[in-house]
C-alpha cells in the first residue's frame, strides 16, 4: 500500500494540473499539517506531507501554476503567521524545489 500512494498522488497532480486553485494547494499542504501546527515531526522524504510536496512540484512546472501555488502558498503563510517560517521550509525537507522561494518578499507575478 505504502507504494501506492505517491503513484496516486502523483496521478491526482497530472489530473489537476491543468486548473490548480487554492483548494488543491490546501488539500496538498493537509497531508503536512502535524508539521505547520507544531512543527514536529520533521518531514522526510517518502512521507505523506513530502508526496504531497512533491506533487505540488510537478503541478508547478507550468509556469501559470506556479504562480498559482506561489500566490496560495504566500496567502497561506500570511494565514498561518506564526508558523510562516514552518511552511516555507516544507521544500527543502522534501527535497524539491517549486521555482521560487517563500519568503515574505517574493513576487508570485514572475
Amino acid at each position: 500500500m505504502t507504494g501506492v500512494l505517491p503513484f496516486l498522488l502523483l496521478s491526482w497532480a497530472v489530473a489537476v494540473a491543468a486548473d490548480v486553485d487554492c483548494t488543491t494547494v490546501t488539500g496538498f499542504l493537509s497531508a503536512c499539517s502535524t508539521f505547520i501546527n507544531y512543527g514536529t515531526p520533521d518531514p522526510l522524504p517518502g512521507s505523506p506531507c513530502c508526496d504531497s510536496m512533491v506533487s505540488l512540484d510537478v503541478i508547478a512546472e507550468s509556469g501559470n501554476n506556479r504562480r498559482c501555488i506561489c500566490q496560495c502558498l504566500m496567502a497561506l503563510i500570511s494565514t498561518y503567521n506564526p508558523n510562516a517560517t514552518v511552511i516555507a521550509t516544507l521544500p527543502g525537507f522534501c527535497g524539491v524545489s517549486l521555482g521560487f522561494v517563500l519568503d515574505p518578499n517574493t513576487d508570485c507575478s514572475l
